[in-house]
């Protein structure tokens, strides 16, 4: 990206910079053009910004924001529209997150046992595969389990990891954005980086085996078969959800095998892009569990029940 890629440009910019001329069919026209550079890039736009907040509603907002941003630009000094666009949303998430602390939503450490943690918005699909949007957000396997490590990060952190880790924006201008130098920034990168090796293991890469194992843990807990589950669940297995963090597979086989009144009614499901499960109830969703299966056993299981974040599911996509 080029040094005008993270340029800001200033909120002063003349009125018709701003909106176009509704006399004018050349300002009519330029508008209209530089819509469609927009949206040729939004489900990249959408893509950060949901690694960014782990919200899909929040990360539609942040991509308007940018919108609105360039809308009042002069585009002509843009060298790299999708360069200067992704630093964009990045600075606009950063102030949703450094918001969201100062109404009280700190990160929460995901390996405290006990603790809750702030849990991200699931994307469900079926299991015969997500549709092309969905696809287009979860490139890169971005697991329920890396999401949820990041929501424990700092928002300079996150930041400089999603920009520079998963989307290759280089430390220069993601230094830009945070107003550190770039090697402050490669720093706080480099931190993120350990904590998401440690808490977020990549998952085993064959669907059909990730699938195997999932069904074999929801027969179980059905059956409440508690030698079943803790024998699909590795010995170091971390359940994580909002109201608390379980570690181990005795631990966690014994709140798996109390959960076989919702195992009945939970259908499988592909939870960011990997074997998951939701539960259905009078036809809303109650909880979605994403697994993260590593060498043919469970590691981490992450549970969804938040209502708030449960909300915007629509589990009709369940039975395409």
């Amino acid at each position: 990206m080029s040094d005008s890629a993270h340029e800001d440009f200033p909120e002063d910019a003349p009125e018709d910079a701003r909106t176009p001329d509704a006399g004018g069919a050349h300002a009519q026209d330029g508008t209209d053009f530089l819509a469609a550079r927009f949206e040729s890039h939004r489900g990249h736009l959408r893509a950060v910004a949901y690694r960014m907040l782990g919200s899909l509603a929040e990360a539609d907002d942040a991509v308007q924001e940018a919108w609105l941003k360039l809308s009042r630009a002069d585009s002509s000094r843009v060298d790299n529209l999708g360069g200067w666009l992704t630093t964009v949303v990045g600075r606009v998430c950063l102030d949703m997150l450094r918001s969201r602390r100062t109404r009280g939503e700190e990160p929460l450490e995901p390996s405290a046992e006990g603790q809750g943690v702030r849990m991200p918005e699931p994307v469900v699909s079926s299991v015969s595969g997500a549709d092309p949007e969905q696809e287009a957000l979860l490139a890169d396997s971005v697991g329920l389990a890396l999401l949820v490590v990041l929501e424990t990060l700092t928002p300079a952190e996150r930041l400089s990891f999603v920009l520079h880790d998963l989307f290759a924006v280089p430390f220069d201008e993601i230094a830009a954005v945070l107003g550190r130098t770039p090697a402050a920034s490669r720093q706080l990168a480099s931190r993120a980086r350990r904590r998401v090796q440690g808490g977020a293991p990549v998952s085993d890469a064959d669907p059909g085996r990730q699938r195997e194992v999932v069904d074999a843990f929801l027969a179980a807990a059905r059956e409440g078969d508690f030698e079943a589950l803790v024998a699909v669940l590795d010995p170091d297995v971390v359940a994580r959800s909002e109201g608390g963090v379980t570690a181990g597979a005795v631990a966690v086989a014994s709140g798996a095998s109390s959960f076989a009144h919702l195992a009945r009614i939970a259908r499988p499901a592909l939870v960011n892009g990997v074997a998951g499960l939701v539960v259905v109830a009078e036809g809303r969703p109650a909880g979605v569990l994403a697994f993260t299966v590593v060498h043919g056993r469970i590691a981490v299981i992450d549970i969804v029940n938040d209502p708030e974040r449960l909300a915007g599911l629509d589990v009709t996509v369940l039975d395409h």
